[in-house]
């Protein structure tokens, strides 16, 4: 199925006690260049993500963002300080005992006091992470493409719809083409046989010299041409790989048998139709572009 290199995908699930969102955009690109944006203590993520972006996504220039939070403080672990609590303790009692006041020390008063808490944050398990990410990555891929596969769906709608015009155009100089080209060699013959009528010439020669010139502005085999490229373009469109480059290389071709076209035309009709099949070639182009 044909898809535009332009998309958006977004999702967002809490996994392991990680509230985790991914969001995926693209434009358009020759080649695939992938930007990404991941929490810095989440780094080594990176590689593994743009690496699995990159097997679905050919071309486009992709933007990729992860946030990761952590919630009801699953990211850390709480250490009493065991030799700071004893040192309170010890000092306190020793006050105590030298000032005669009586210890009224307790468990809830010892927590108030400075350092008694260790605050450590908890190892990531890595391969943990990394599976959780890959899930919701995976979600927002599937949103991203299908919105690629849409935009597809019409830029195949409407770039068919083009090379059918073409064809169209291409029948009309084919209908026309044979009528120019006996105009061309009758008007040639004629023009030559009133300068050279008074003088010994061969007449069989000043036909086959009409003839060969008449020849040199025919366009058969160039609308044959123009034909079989309009169909490789057809069947192209209708495939399951990643086509813009090929499609942009036929249109080229296209161009170029319209080119040809023009410069042996000698009918203003045929040269009106030329112009006409530049125009939707250009708009053509302009829409594959943005094809994968």
């Amino acid at each position: 199925m044909l898809k535009s290199m332009t998309g958006y995908g977004r999702a967002q699930k809490i996994l392991n006690g990680r509230d985790i969102l991914v969001e995926i955009r693209s434009v358009n690109h020759r080649y695939f260049e992938c930007n990404s944006r991941v929490p810095r203590t989440y780094n080594y993520i990176e590689e593994k993500l743009k690496a699995r972006l990159k097997q679905k996504i050919a071309r486009g220039k992709v933007d990729v963002s992860v946030t990761i939070n952590n919630i009801e403080g699953r990211d850390s672990e709480i250490a009493i300080n065991i030799g700071a609590a004893e040192g309170y303790v010890n000092a306190l009692r020793s006050v105590s005992q030298e000032l005669k006041i009586a210890d009224d020390l307790t468990l809830s008063k010892l927590i108030k006091l400075p350092d008694i808490f260790n605050v450590q944050k908890t190892p990531d398990d890595e391969e943990q992470v990394w599976n959780d990410v890959a899930q919701v990555a995976d979600e927002a891929m599937d949103s991203f493409v299908n919105m690629r596969e849409a935009e597809g769906e019409k830029l195949r709608a409407d770039v068919l719809e083009k090379a059918d015009t073409i064809l169209e155009m291409v029948t009309k100089v084919e209908e026309i083409s044979p009528q120019t080209v006996e105009n061309y060699r009758d008007r040639l013959y004629q023009k030559l046989g009133e300068i050279l009528e008074s003088k010994d010439i061969d007449q069989q020669r000043i036909v086959t010299e009409a003839a060969i010139f008449a020849e040199k502005i025919a366009v058969d085999e160039e609308t044959v041409r123009l034909r079989s490229h309009i169909s490789q373009f057809r069947e192209l469109v209708d495939s399951s790989e990643s086509i813009g480059r090929k499609l942009d290389f036929i249109v080229q071709e296209m161009n170029r048998e319209v080119n040809t076209i023009g410069s042996k035309a000698q009918d203003l009709n045929i040269t009106r139709l030329v112009v006409d099949m530049k125009a939707e070639l250009e708009k053509i182009r302009e829409q594959i572009q943005n094809i994968e």
